[in-house]
């Protein structure tokens, strides 16, 4: 197998706001940039985002930026770092301010101010959104603006593992990394400097919202190199995603929520229809809590859950028709051309949706810099964590509704500082110093068929015992049985030449090892971890 190095002043993996911001804000300080990204620069996380991103623009208005930190704290269920929260509240307008700035034209009113919408968890309307689309927005901006910067983008290029100075001991640092290029083929990019926005990690459940390279890499590489990995066990179901049978779980955002939507059973939707009055008072949430639909995302999503479980349906109802058809089809276009591809109306007919994973709360344990930590929690040397991947104290427990994409904005912003003060153009390391990947003994892999049972199997154990609702007995369960097709990759990966399949595989093996370990060791249920047993 063929070998060559390349050799980068910084190299960025993964190509949603996080990379894509970093990769640009790189180059255009003159460094030399590689992002390397496993398929196409549009198939991220950040592109599939509906709802917004979450903000005060009014710097002067002190209360509405402490609701904004308290509704973040509240919904994080006590386990935020309230330092982190304060100062990514507090830094909003000025990252919000700069997206308008490349270009991203967010709604506006009539009278030109911004057009702003309330989600699940939020006391008052504070997020900005381009319709229903606003991540393919923020997305379509920033790659436009990558390819006026000289960046060497690697599209289809996957990153198998972190280079390190020395195995033995990580804190010397990272030195390049390790890709699987197109043609099959391992290629070293030497690099003193890498930045991980690899995303979460839906796909070990059988229904995300995630796209298909949502396979938890960067927490499993960063793992393998001996980073800190926290909060693994606080996993994101969004309450509402499409249920039509066949079809990939489509997300139906929040916001159709904060502009009025309710959710119902099927029982309670037809007593609405026959008596009629305010539709929240027929919803199963309404005795859940006291924000009903609008209530945090953990919260819903049990609650639909139990729903589910008792009525034994597939699916709960999203109530629209008490709305006006015309506003909602003009306010989420993207969700309403769904909907109609599939014969229902938005604003007419009940939505049918079901929870389905979303989003990763914990990941690479960084610092304020986005730098990612040591296991002894001191910095690792050139290693950084931006986005999804990385667990900064913003969420807690739970993710607060459209702050991910500001949280996204504002730690890849002093990311980059920090990358610029430690970076210096032609910051080239020598090709001698990054040693290559191995390739004697190994053989092609050409059979996938225990590739995907495996990853079939995977998916299965993470769904059905590590989900919303969970037991002593179903995750320990689980940890065996998960353990058992770590030790069948492990033996495939000794012998073969890797494949995207088999990176992948082996990546989600330890990612829900880690979502696991984490879940059996969390002894109280708080946020997104909860625990029948306790």
């Amino acid at each position: 197998m063929a070998q060559r190095t390349y050799r980068f002043d910084v190299v960025v993996i993964g190509s949603g706001i996080a990379g894509l911001t970093m990769a640009v804000g790189l180059a255009r300080e003159g460094r030399n940039v590689a992002l390397v990204t496993k398929k196409q620069l549009e198939d991220s996380s950040t592109n599939w985002a509906q709802g917004g991103i979450a903000g005060v623009l009014d710097t002067s208005d002190t209360e509405a930026i402490e609701k904004h930190i308290q509704d973040t704290l509240n919904s994080g269920a006590g386990l935020c770092d309230e330092d982190v929260v304060r100062s990514v509240v507090m830094e909003a307008a000025d990252r919000i301010q700069g997206l308008v700035n490349e270009g991203v034209s967010f709604d506006r009113s009539k009278d030109g101010t911004f057009d702003l919408v309330r989600e699940g968890g939020h006391q008052e309307n504070r997020i900005l959104h381009v319709k229903d689309k606003t991540g393919a927005a923020i997305e379509g901006t920033l790659i436009k603006r990558l390819h006026d910067e000289d960046v060497s983008i690697l599209e289809r290029w996957m990153a198998i593992d972190l280079i390190l100075e020395d195995r033995n001991d990580p804190s010397k640092g990272v030195k390049g990394v390790w890709c699987l290029n197109p043609m099959g083929e391992v290629h070293s990019i030497s690099s003193s400097t890498v930045i991980l926005a690899t995303g979460g990690a839906g796909k070990l459940w059988r229904n995300t919202t995630n796209p298909s390279v949502a396979t938890g890499d960067g927490v499993a590489m960063a793992h393998r190199a001996s980073a800190r990995i926290r909060d693994m066990e606080f996993v994101q179901f969004h309450p509402t995603a499409l249920a039509i049978p066949g079809d990939r779980p489509f997300l139906i955002t929040e916001a159709l929520r904060g502009a009025g939507g309710v959710l119902m059973t099927s029982e309670e939707h037809k007593d609405y229809r026959n008596k009629g009055g305010e539709p929240e008072n027929y919803s199963y949430m309404k005795n859940v809590d006291s924000r009903g639909s609008l209530a945090t995302r953990d919260i819903v999503a049990r609650a639909t859950d139990r729903v589910l479980k008792l009525t034994g349906k597939s699916h709960v109802l999203l109530v629209t028709e008490h709305l006006d058809s015309d506003i909602l089809k003009n306010k989420f276009p993207t969700i309403s051309q769904r909907l109609s591809s599939n014969g229902i109306t938005l604003g007419v007919d009940p939505i049918p949706v079901t929870p389905a994973a979303h989003y990763m709360v914990g990941g690479i344990e960084v610092d304020d810099f986005g730098r990612c930590k040591n296991l002894d929690g001191t910095t690792f040397k050139g290693l950084f964590a931006v986005g999804e991947v990385a667990c900064t104290g913003l969420h807690g427990a739970n993710r607060l509704a459209s702050n991910s994409l500001l949280e996204a904005v504002v730690m890849t912003h002093r990311a980059l500082e920090y990358a610029l003060t430690i970076t210096s153009k032609d910051d080239i390391k020598n090709e001698g110093d990054i040693p290559p990947w191995r390739a004697k003994g190994l053989d092609n892999l050409v059979e996938h068929a225990p590739l995907k049972a495996d990853l079939e199997t995977l998916q299965s154990i993470m769904s059905d015992d590590v989900g919303l609702l969970r037991r002593n007995e179903r995750l320990q369960r689980a940890q065996r049985k998960i353990e058992h097709i770590a030790k069948e990759i492990d033996l495939i990966w000794r012998r073969c030449i890797p494949t995207r399949k088999l990176v992948e595989l082996r990546n989600m093996s330890i990612v829900a090892s880690l979502v696991v370990e984490a879940a059996i060791s969390r002894k109280e249920n708080v946020g997104l971890h909860f625990n029948l047993d306790q």
